[in-house]
């Protein structure tokens, strides 16, 4: 089975548990991965949040060119 792509930018991230590949409601987590739903990186780092660490490598593309953010 193909790996879903991770959206860089969701509409409303708050919505959806984003623990495992199954991309869950919030309310009617199936994984059983805790008690609550795992949050978008957006939520916790910010809308840049790819930019942060060797993610950025993992989304760059032709279309979304991704400062280098050491210079």
């Amino acid at each position: 089975m193909a790996k879903k792509k991770f959206p860089l930018h969701p509409k409303h991230p708050e919505r959806i548990c984003w623990g495992c590949d199954k991309y869950c409601p919030a309310d009617s987590l199936l994984c059983g991965n805790g008690s609550g739903r795992t949050e978008h990186p957006a939520e916790m780092l910010g809308e840049d949040w790819y930019t942060w660490g060797d993610w950025a490598e993992d989304f760059a593309t032709d279309a979304e060119k991704i400062p280098d953010p050491s210079g």
